[in-house]
């Protein structure tokens, strides 16, 4: 319960200050969705019962200036149940900041929110974390991500991987 008061507390503070800009337009030029695939390898607890984890990344993005960008991720994690486990998944649901260094080059982020777990018997997930650090140019964005999801009864869900995204102006 404590780690839902926290997420909600840092989603309000996230909508704080994005409402402080008064004059926000969104264009296609500082806002869009990314769409992509991630590939992983569990480790820790993980590691246990999958060896190979695959998802697809949702994001929408609001740029402040060309440094500075927040927004909202979602998606969803597979992973690969191993010696007669059965798959299972995270449906992450989290706000995002992303530092991007220059126009077109390095960029470090992470995503902080809920992992909700799909088919695991008496866990419905926990804290999700996803920092990142990767490439970005107008169009695409790949990056190498480590992704934590701090499950009920003391699962610690980790993986370490690469994913790439691809800006859809609106």
């Amino acid at each position: 319960m404590k780690k839902l008061f926290l997420i909600t507390g840092l989603l309000l503070g996230f909508n704080t200050i994005y409402a402080q800009q008064n004059d926000i337009d969104i264009t296609s030029d500082n806002s869009w969705l990314k769409a992509g695939l991630t590939a992983g390898v569990p480790l820790g607890d993980a590691s246990d019962l999958s060896s190979f984890n695959m998802g697809v990344d949702l994001r929408g993005q609001y740029l402040f200036n060309p440094n500075l960008g927040i927004g909202v991720a979602s998606g969803y994690s597979h992973y690969f149940g191993k010696d007669g486990v059965d798959d299972f998944g995270i449906v992450p649901l989290a706000g995002f900041v992303r530092y991007y260094f220059t126009p077109s080059g390095l960029f470090l982020g992470t995503d902080l929110g809920y992992g909700f777990l799909t088919n695991a018997n008496n866990n419905d997930g926990g804290l999700y974390v996803n920092p990142q650090i990767g490439y970005h140019n107008r169009d695409w964005n790949i990056y190498a991500f480590y992704q934590n999801t701090f499950a009920e009864n003391d699962i610690d869900l980790q993986t370490v991987g690469l994913g790439v995204t691809y800006n859809i102006r609106f």
